[in-house]
């Protein structure tokens, strides 16, 4: 296994490879105009959450929010509560209405002013021109491969970050000419309708392969393909793959998990002998994992955060005793196994996200190979942004995102997001442990990152550009400041960046992260 290279604190001068990258793109006028920056973004606060285990009553005559609030009702109330993450994957990609799967259909936008959130890219356009740029500099440090390069984004939302992207890297004929495939991993139909119309435009020829959808773009007619899982996509030895995931491993679902004392079995005691009970009162019980659970709240006894939202109808309750996942789990690392032991009043609590682990074991064996798919030759690079922890465990993060606030992650399944913090430690440790061939920087703050990457000269080129009013001016100097805010809860302080690189033995740090550009 490979150290994980942590991030310079230092945030040195621009290198003249770095500007010469950065003003490549300066003279580029300002493209089609993003989110208001006055808009909510995603940022990582909880909603409250009720930890009754009390039994509804009279649930079947109640009035369900959404036909998937009554379909995970009628799955409870067959089966029993269920683990979080099987809440969340119903929530968010169920075929009944789930968030992403549903709501565009229903006549929704999840993003922007009339949605529930906004994302980086749809605040600047510079957000995208800069992670364009960082994979050109990738390009240039390893060769500049002429061709098998791959780009490969994960939750591509409306498609805003690759169509920067891709606009971008045209200003650099050589790299776009070595782009064999742009992947899009999207698992929403509606959404993947939107990226073709951004990406290619609504006239675009379309066929389809075992791969997925594939469509030529509007730059340069490069194939872009879209499919529903990653895995569709063939990990060959000979390609450079570029993977981006932005407030991509948020929306992954996550198990919560909870230390308490082991029940104890209580056996029949002779007047000869003290019974176990006693015996074990003398000291501190050993703990066991048990599971948080999703169950059905009892009806009229919760109370929403807004007086227009509907009330929870659902909350958490503790499992009775071990469950599958927490006797797995949570004693898969030696960072949660040192936390069960430890004596708080009501037991630790972790969050673990087993899906995120798998995707950075993907993201490392595409770029360094592993026994499974050996690679002679590393090459590529993946950039993980999200919000998250950077080397502690998470905790209590679970949250509900509707019309750009905060609400119950219990009510109206469905047609709210659901999120939770990233856990870049767990991700840099499963990276790591996939492939001896990669190495991880990071993470460090968007707003070190962002900087480091010029977002500073990129706006003061776009409010210099002819034509630009006094308001558009304003509204570029609000965006890319709202990207780099390290305010308490600011984009800059709360988002973080990782990279996931060829092993080189921490001898070359990448640009944004303590390093430069590079010749191979």
């Amino acid at each position: 296994m490979r150290p994980v290279v942590a991030a310079t604190a230092s945030l040195r001068a621009a290198h003249p490879a770095r500007r010469r990258l950065v003003a490549s793109i300066l003279a580029t006028p300002s493209h089609a105009s993003h989110s208001s920056p006055s808009q909510t973004s995603r940022l990582p606060r909880t909603a409250s959450r009720c930890f009754s285990s009390t039994h509804p009553r009279r649930v079947d005559e109640r009035k369900w929010s959404t036909p998937l609030a009554k379909q995970l009702y009628e799955a409870i109330s067959t089966t029993g509560s269920v683990p979080v993450a099987s809440y969340m994957r119903m929530c968010l990609t169920g075929d009944l209405g789930g968030y992403y799967t549903g709501a565009v259909g229903q006549g929704r936008d999840q993003f922007g002013t009339k949605g529930d959130f906004v994302t980086s890219p749809e605040i600047s356009q510079i957000f995208g021109e800069l992670l364009g740029i960082w994979f050109i500099a990738e390009w240039i440090s390893q060769g500049r491969p002429s061709k098998g390069v791959q780009l490969i984004e994960v939750g591509p939302g409306r498609g805003t970050l690759m169509d920067d992207m891709l606009r971008t890297i045209q200003r650099f004929p050589a790299m776009a000419n070595s782009i064999e495939n742009v992947f899009m991993v999207e698992a929403s139909r509606e959404l993947r309708e939107t990226q073709k119309k951004l990406l290619c435009g609504p006239d675009a020829p379309s066929s389809e392969s075992n791969a997925g959808c594939h469509s030529p773009s509007k730059y340069g007619s490069i194939p872009i393909v879209w499919t529903e899982s990653i895995k569709s996509i063939p990990i060959e030895s000979d390609k450079t793959p570029f993977i981006v995931a932005h407030e991509f491993f948020d929306a992954l679902p996550i198990h919560i998990f909870q230390s308490a004392p082991v029940t104890p079995k209580l056996s029949p005691s002779t007047p000869s002998s003290p019974s176990t009970q006693s015996e074990s009162s003398s000291s501190s019980p050993p703990m066991e994992w048990r599971e948080m659970m999703v169950s059905i709240a009892p009806p009229n006894t919760t109370q929403s955060q807004h007086n227009d939202e509907p009330p929870p109808e659902f909350q958490l309750v503790l499992s009775t005793s071990t469950t599958r996942h927490s006797r797995y789990l949570p004693e898969s690392s030696p960072r949660y196994r040192r936390l069960k032991d430890i004596s708080t009043p009501h037991g630790a609590l972790i969050e673990i996200c087993p899906d995120a682990s798998l995707y950075a074991a993907d993201f490392a064996a595409r770029i360094g190979g592993s026994p499974a798919h050996p690679k002679a030759r590393p090459a590529g690079a993946a950039l993980i942004l999200d919000y998250g922890t950077a080397d502690t465990v998470p905790v209590n993060s679970l949250r509900g995102i509707r019309a750009h606030r905060l609400v119950s992650p219990f009510s109206a399944p469905g047609l709210v997001d659901l999120s939770a913090d990233v856990d870049f430690h767990a991700i840099a440790e499963a990276a790591t442990q996939a492939s001896d061939g990669v190495e991880v920087h990071g993470p460090v703050s968007q707003a070190d990152f962002l900087e480091l990457m010029g977002i500073r000269e990129r706006a003061e080129a776009l409010t210099k550009a002819p034509g630009v009013t006094p308001e558009k001016k304003s509204d570029i100097e609000k965006a890319w400041k709202r990207l780099v805010d390290r305010g308490p809860n600011g984009m800059g302080k709360v988002y973080k960046v990782l990279a996931i690189l060829p092993e080189n033995d921490g001898r070359r740090r990448p640009v944004g992260f303590g390093g430069d550009v590079t010749e191979a």
